[in-house]
């Protein structure tokens, strides 16, 4: 894993973990990590991981509803 240094404002010091996690969390949302790959950038398992997404507005099912009704049309 490539390590970056990330300059944030003095007020999120305390909440180091959050701002990780969340930073994960957006990066799985997107497509550019598998759950897998977050809860590891988290820190966390990737049950852990899974159960916290919520708190950043984030689904677990990462599937554009056009492409599950489309799906569903083909069966």
């Amino acid at each position: 894993m490539t390590t970056i240094t990330l300059q944030v404002p003095d007020s999120l010091g305390e909440h180091e973990h959050d701002t990780v996690r969340f930073i994960a969390a957006k990066l799985f949302e997107s497509g550019k990590l598998s759950i897998g790959q977050a809860a590891a950038m988290a820190g966390l398992s990737k049950r852990t991981f899974s159960e916290l997404l919520a708190d950043y507005g984030v689904s677990l099912l990462n599937y554009p509803a056009s492409e599950m009704l489309s799906d569903a049309e083909k069966i």
